[in-house]
């Protein structure tokens, strides 16, 4: 499991910290376009997406274990999003970086189709309240815009601590037509604090909490 010496209480107290934290975050108005991986990153490494990548617990870890691979996070909440992007900005890590904005926007708009190796979406806000559950992040068309971004053998990962919306997840992802269900990945016990997927992980499987685990494969 990745681990890292950075503690998981960084704030963010830069007067400007948009700017500040440039190039390491940005908001989806300041990319104007398509993004050009080659252009995003200066390099033509393989891209994944952290998609609701909060405070960047996760995206650090895989950015600082996997050199060769780019990593971009993408959340809504700007305030999260900037303490993730200090994270990568204080290692100057040239493999990772946040875009603030809504994920969906980001994928119809700024992802060039089929140029994602892998898209990971860990513990999305399950919306508890039936009258909320059409916020959820996992849709019909949510998928459709997942199998727009992700190159064909690419996957896409997704955990919660949720059972009834890993059903649903499950359940959307099995039968949509371009992707195949794989194997989850295998449990792992913690050695440390920081040896989690995400701070979110760590609170709610402290807590005694299931996780519930699926891959897919872009067909």
């Amino acid at each position: 499991m990745m681990t890292s010496a950075v503690t998981d209480d960084e704030t963010d107290d830069s007067p400007d910290p948009r700017r500040d934290l440039f190039p390491y975050f940005r908001t989806v108005t300041d990319v104007s376009g398509v993004i050009e991986w080659t252009e995003f990153f200066g390099n033509d490494h393989p891209v994944e997406l952290d998609i609701g990548c909060g405070r960047g617990m996760y995206l650090f870890n895989a950015v600082t274990t996997q050199p060769d691979v780019n990593f971009l996070g993408l959340e809504l909440d700007y305030k999260e999003g900037r303490r993730g992007a200090r994270r990568l900005q204080k290692r100057q890590l040239p493999n990772g970086r946040v875009i603030g904005g809504d994920a969906r926007e980001i994928l119809q708009k700024r992802i060039q189709p089929h140029s994602v190796s892998k898209a990971h979406v860990y513990f999305p806000d399950p919306w508890w309240k039936r009258k909320h559950r059409k916020r959820r992040l996992f849709t019909d068309e949510f998928v459709v815009m997942l199998a727009n971004v992700v190159k064909p053998g690419g996957e896409v990962h997704s955990w919660t601590d949720v059972e009834d919306y890993f059903h649903v997840i499950a359940g959307l992802m099995n039968h949509a037509e371009w992707f195949t269900p794989l194997a989850p990945p295998e449990g792992h016990t913690p050695q440390h604090d920081m040896d989690y997927l995400t701070s979110f992980h760590r609170r709610r499987t402290q807590a005694g909490a299931p996780t519930f685990r699926g891959r897919w494969r872009r067909v």
